[in-house]
C-alpha cells in the first residue's frame, strides 16, 4: 500500500499544564497566539494562524510528562481514514480509530516506535484556510 499524500506538517502540540491560566497568558500575551477554541474550563486551543497548541489542565503531571501528543495536519477530511488504513497496514501501533470531534475535526492516534503519541488530524479552521490560499 502506498503512503497517502504528504501531511500539511507537524502543526499541533498538546501539553498537560499545571499553571493553566499563567501558561495560557504566556502563549497569548507574550507569544501573540489567539484562542481558537475553549471547549471547557480545563482545555484551550491556541493558534498563531497556521498551527494549533492545546493546553490541558492537569493537577499532577502524567507519568509520561508534559507532552500529551504531537499532531500532523491533513488537508482533506477523507485522508484521515487513508492514513489510518496505511499506518495499520504498516504495523504501526494504532491507539484509536478515526472519529469526528465536536469541533468538526477528524483524527486518530497512534504511537511512534519510541511511544510518543501521534495524532493524524484534519483541523477545519486551518485546513480550510490553507485550501483557500491554494
Amino acid at each position: 500500500m502506498r503512503r497517502p499524500r504528504k501531511t500539511a506538517g507537524l502543526r499541533h502540540v498538546a501539553l498537560f499544564v499545571q499553571a493553566f491560566e499563567d501558561t495560557e497568558a504566556f502563549y497569548t500575551e507574550c507569544m501573540g497566539m489567539e484562542v481558537e477554541w475553549r471547549p471547557d474550563a480545563d482545555n484551550v486551543y491556541l493558534t498563531s494562524g497556521n498551527d494549533n497548541l492545546a493546553l490541558h489542565r492537569s493537577v499532577t503531571l502524567p507519568e509520561n510528562g508534559k507532552l500529551d501528543h504531537i499532531g500532523f495536519f491533513i488537508d482533506q477530511i477523507e485522508a484521515v481514514d487513508e492514513w489510518y488504513a496505511y499506518l495499520t497496514k504498516q504495523g504501526i501501533d494504532i491507539l484509536t480509530q478515526p472519529r469526528t470531534h465536536r469541533d468538526g475535526a477528524r483524527s486518530f492516534y497512534c504511537l511512534d516506535p519510541s511511544a510518543t503519541r501521534v495524532q493524524i488530524i484534519y483541523h477545519p479552521p486551518i485546513s480550510e484556510r490553507d485550501a483557500a490560499k491554494a
